[in-house]
């Protein structure tokens, strides 16, 4: 039957078999069954190192590898967050040795020979810290894991969500949502082409969706117009821009504060004649300077109430017309670079 005791792995390392065997003994008799030796400060390592002990009981002064040197190995090849009681056992009694080992992370300092009643309740108290510090460690992995967890159904729900907000937003044009994902993922492409951090990538590629969300406020009598509209009917489409941004103002989060950046900006030019603010170069957001180009490429290769689909290599064409005119001219290149190593289809991006 396994008594608590029995459940440590204790280290003796000490070059005297006299003081080894009276450590063996010792142990033995306070139920401690798990007990290894090494004779040597390489051995020593060579027990400790992968697969180390609940305890060590370290001689400083032996022959090649001092417990010094074995001392500032084990602390310095410990695992972060593992902590493992290293116990002097030293006929050294001088303050300098008792210092240095002490600098070097040791536990505690016992000196030989020692009272046995107190080695065995030195041993047995670090024991109980090594077996606390061990419960935390698993508490800390578990509270880790259960935080990944909850982050992980957070990010799934801002997903979800923003796919929703994409579809009401798109419901009477397009009511597949199929442009707002098709924008996102050229978006997103075009991002990565700009070597833009991944975090950002990603983002940009969720929140481009949302682009269009403003259209939930423009009337269906100019919204699905099968002709010109009219230049008080024009004001009014373009009035889209700051219902969105309205719809995501005020965010306290990065996703929102970026929709509302993309649904506000992405219909201005690079030249600065676009809308609602006739922003211009660098003064416009990047995402929104990469949704504006994606965007309007998705517009031009499908139909709409007023126009048919154009064809791929015409709408790539348009687009490195306008490059430093209606698009900035990085994100062209960018746009240019994804589609020369991927293909596109009516569903969208091909990779």
């Amino acid at each position: 039957m396994n008594t608590p005791n029995s459940q440590n792995r204790i280290l003796i390392v000490d070059d005297d078999t006299a003081n080894v065997h009276f450590l063996e003994r010792l142990l033995a008799h306070g139920g401690y069954e798990d007990v290894m030796t090494a004779m040597s400060g390489a051995a020593a390592l060579g027990k400790a190192i992968g697969n180390p002990p609940d305890l060590i009981l370290l001689d400083l002064h032996m022959p090649g590898i001092n417990g010094f040197e074995v001392l500032e190995t084990l602390r310095s090849s410990g695992g972060e967050g593992v902590y493992i009681p290293i116990l002097i056992y030293t006929a050294d009694i001088t303050p300098e040795a008792r210092k240095r080992a002490l600098e070097l992370g040791a536990s505690d300092f016992l000196t030989k020979p020692g009272d046995a009643n107190e080695i065995l309740l030195r041993v047995k108290n670090f024991l109980v810290v090594r077996r606390l510090h061990l419960q935390l460690n698993a508490r800390n992995e578990t509270l880790e894991e259960m935080v990944r967890d909850r982050t992980r159904d957070l990010e799934e729900s801002q997903v979800e969500v923003v796919e929703r907000l994409a579809l009401a937003g798109e419901r009477r044009d397009d009511d597949t949502g199929e442009h707002t994902r098709r924008v996102g993922d050229v978006s997103g492409a075009i991002a990565h082409a700009m070597e833009l951090p991944d975090q950002v990538v990603q983002l940009i590629k969720l929140t481009a969706r949302l682009h269009d969300l403003g259209k939930i406020g423009v009337p269906d009598s100019i919204l699905l117009k099968p002709g010109r509209l009219t230049p008080e009917e024009f004001l009014e489409m373009q009035s889209h821009c700051i219902y969105g941004a309205k719809i995501l103002s005020d965010g306290r989060t990065p996703l929102l504060q970026m929709a509302e950046r993309i649904a506000r900006s992405h219909h201005e030019r690079y030249d600065g004649t676009g809308y609602p603010e006739g922003l211009s170069g660098e003064a416009i957001p990047i995402e929104a300077r990469i949704v504006s180009v994606a965007d309007v490429f998705d517009a031009l290769t499908h139909a709409r109430p007023y126009k048919p689909a154009w064809e791929v290599g015409a709408a790539i064409a348009e687009i490195k017309s306008q490059s430093a005119c209606q698009f900035d001219p990085d994100v062209v290149n960018a746009f240019l670079t994804v589609f020369a190593s991927n293909s596109w289809d009516e569903r969208g991006l091909v990779t």
